[in-house]
C-alpha cells in the first residue's frame, strides 16, 4: 500500500499571531466571566420568576409553603433537612438526618434565611459571598462562592423549652439509674 504524501503550504506568520491572539483574549474572557460569574449569576437569577430577593442581597424562592404565620427567631432551635452546593452544582454539604440549628450560630445568609421560614416551608435560597463565607476558602467551599441551599424546616421550638426539656430527660434518666435501680 502506498500513501501518497499532500503538501502543505506553510501558513503566513500573520494568521498565526491572530490565532495567538485569539486564544489569548478567549482565555482572558473566561477568567474575567469566572471572576464576575457570581454576581452576574444572582443578577439574572433575581429576576426569574418567584425569586425574591431581601434587602441583605440574599435570594430564595419558596418551593413549599410553610403552615402558620410564626417564623423562628434568634432565640430558637429549628430543626430542618437540608442540602447545599456550589454554582456548579457540586454537593458540599448534606443533612443525614434531621438537624438542629440555631439561626445565629451559622453563616448570615443562612441564619436570615431560616428567619424567613415556616414549619413544614421548603426553600431553596441563593446566598452571596458576603453572607456565607467571603474570601475564605473552606472545605470544599472555595473562597468568593455563591452558595445554594436547599431547605426543609421541620419544626422549631424556643432554646429555653428545650433546654427544659433535655433537663428534664436527664433528671428522669437520673431517677432510673439511681438507688434501689436493678444493677
Amino acid at each position: 500500500m502506498s500513501v501518497t504524501a499532500v503538501p502543505i503550504p506553510p501558513t503566513k506568520r500573520s494568521l498565526l499571531y491572530m490565532l495567538w491572539a485569539g486564544i489569548i483574549a478567549a482565555v482572558l474572557g473566561g477568567i474575567a466571566l469566572a471572576a464576575l460569574a457570581p454576581t452576574d449569576f444572582l443578577t439574572a437569577n433575581g429576576r426569574r420568576k418567584g425569586v425574591v430577593t431581601t434587602a441583605s442581597g440574599l435570594q430564595y424562592q419558596v418551593l413549599k409553603a410553610g403552615q402558620g404565620e410564626q417564623r423562628p427567631t434568634d432565640a430558637d432551635i429549628v430543626l430542618i433537612n437540608y442540602e447545599g452546593k456550589l454554582l456548579n452544582g457540586q454537593v458540599f454539604d448534606k443533612s443525614q438526618q434531621p438537624t438542629p440549628l440555631s439561626p445565629r450560630q451559622v453563616i448570615p445568609g443562612f441564619g436570615e434565611a431560616l428567619k424567613l421560614m415556616q414549619k413544614g416551608g421548603k426553600y431553596r435560597i441563593w446566598i452571596k459571598p458576603s453572607l456565607g463565607y467571603g474570601d475564605k476558602a473552606t472545605g470544599p467551599i472555595p473562597a468568593n462562592a455563591t452558595l445554594v441551599f436547599d431547605i426543609d424546616v421541620l419544626d422549631f421550638l424556643p432554646e429555653t423549652v428545650l433546654r427544659q426539656r433535655m433537663q428534664q430527660m436527664q433528671a428522669l434518666q437520673g431517677l432510673q439509674g439511681g438507688a434501689g435501680a436493678p444493677q
